[in-house]
């Protein structure tokens, strides 16, 4: 079965594109009038930033529509200089020598030398000349197909008609402060799609997060109409090498609808759901949680009873935290339960606990970790605390019949913040905390959740002021 799927997924067609009979032509040419292009004018597709999921994500655009070279442009856009070290080149090369698609491939683009001179130290490899080849520096062992990359920003990005953002949370802001820049003279509006998970916490003038859309929005002044997030079950390197997923694409339904089918393919079924705010909070939630999973799971030598006794309290403080957030938010059922469940389950937040459990790595190390990228976990970690634990958001706890602060009936976010940021207690603390007879059932806090008697609309802040976008040309047009 795998033979037949790497052979299916590496068809010798040109440069690595697969010619698929699932409509690839009529679904581009539909996503091209809805966005105005006329005959002989590229849609160009673009993404910022090339960490795993963002790499698979324009890999994935690329196999499927690249061979329409005549009506769309797909790039993807990295930092330039960043160099691979020699144990990362001898790893890719015996990577590049186990699979023989991709050593032909090498071989007919006159580019496998390259790859055995940096395997004998003899010259150095950078991350953006290998993604040309369909080699993510954080996905080693998953090679994509080869991709059009560009180091410059401005030249990604100016006329870009749908804009990816792969980036982390942590850098999206600076980032997209960069692209707003580029943007001032533009007249029209881009569609931007962003698979980032993480918030920002801030406290002046009011305590409010701030999520990677309003992050965009606020940086560029494009639309939030026009802004969309997708997130789902996915572990990138799964999703490329052709296991069944799925996802939810978020926002209006001028884009949701025509982007869902647009990038929807016989093992990648994407589906739209309207609560933008739900799905893109417990996206930065699951990865807070993730990482308690791995200690949880080190620490109990993978337990499946210590496992469920945490994903319930877990998940019974991530709905108590959305309705915090939204008045009526979706609820944590089907997709957006199940990608909790693969986070948990196997995504980097979780191995970065199971890694600190085991004491193979040490919170000194920071958050970004070699041939992982970012872990988006730790920032979330501290964002969510900060905001939580706000006195001016007190909520009446009614149990002790008295005001607290939200994080209050979150213990296991307060552990967290304890063992990641503070480094008060070890990552024992988390069973500690999993065991305390004081801990109360889940279902208490579900539905003390559900009675909407907490929900704090100020907590997601206001968006801008329609007389302040038009300051950009966006406003304008």
């Amino acid at each position: 079965m795998v033979a037949s799927l790497e052979q299916t997924r590496n068809s010798p067609l040109s440069n690595g594109t697969h010619h698929q009979a699932n409509g690839a032509e009529e679904k581009l040419d539909e996503l091209r009038r809805l966005l105005g292009k006329s005959d002989g004018d590229l849609l160009k597709i673009v993404g910022v930033g090339a960490g795993a999921w963002g790499s698979v994500f324009a890999a994935l655009l690329q196999d499927a529509y690249g061979h329409l070279r005549e009506k769309a442009q797909i790039r993807i856009w990295r930092r330039p200089g960043r160099a691979v070290d020699r144990s990362t080149a001898e790893h890719l090369f015996e990577v590049i020598n186990s699979r023989e698609d991709v050593l032909r491939r090498l071989i007919r683009r006159c580019a496998y030398l390259k790859y055995v001179e940096a395997r004998l130290g003899d010259r150095t490899l950078y991350a953006d000349e290998i993604l040309k080849d369909g080699f993510c520096l954080n996905m080693i062992d998953t090679p994509l197909c080869p991709m059009k990359v560009v180091t410059n920003l401005q030249e990604a990005v100016w006329d870009a008609d749908v804009v990816v953002n792969g980036l982390p949370s942590t850098e999206t802001r600076e980032v997209f402060e960069e692209i707003g820049e580029y943007w001032k003279e533009r007249t029209s509006v881009p569609v931007i799609v962003s698979l980032a998970k993480g918030i920002e916490a801030v406290s002046d003038p009011e305590p409010r997060i701030i999520t990677p859309t309003q992050m965009i929005n606020r940086a560029t002044g494009v639309p939030m109409e026009n802004i969309l997030y997708l997130g789902g079950p996915n572990i990138a390197s799964e999703i490329y090498n052709k296991e069944y997923a799925n996802a939810r694409i978020c926002g209006t339904d001028k884009w949701r609808k025509p982007l869902a089918k647009f990038l929807r393919q016989p093992h990648f079924i994407v589906w739209d759901n309207s609560d933008l705010v739900t799905h893109e909070v417990m996206g930065g939630l699951k990865n807070v949680y993730a990482i308690g999973a791995g200690m949880v799971a080190a620490l109990t030598s993978e337990s499946a009873t210590s496992k469920s006794v945490y994903f319930a309290h877990c998940t019974s403080e991530m709905i108590f935290i959305t309705h915090l957030l939204a008045e009526e938010p979706e609820k944590l059922a089907g997709p957006l339960l199940a990608d909790t469940y693969v986070t948990l389950l196997k995504g980097r937040n979780a191995w970065y606990g199971q890694m600190l459990a085991k004491g193979q790595l040490n919170l000194d190390m920071g958050d970004s970790i070699k041939g992982k990228g970012t872990i988006q976990g730790v920032s979330a970690v501290g964002a969510f605390y900060e905001l939580l634990s706000q006195s001016v958001l007190s909520v009446l706890d009614p149990e002790e019949n008295k005001p607290v602060a939200p994080v209050e009936l979150c213990p296991i976010l307060k552990t967290l913040y304890k063992v990641l940021i503070t480094r008060e207690v070890s990552t024992e603390a988390i069973l500690q905390a999993l065991r305390d007879e004081t801990m109360k059932d889940p279902r208490d806090r579900i539905e003390i959740a559900q009675s909407h008697a907490f929900y704090r609309p100020s907590l997601l802040g206001q968006p801008r002021h329609t007389k302040q976008s038009k300051n950009c040309a966006f406003g304008e047009a």
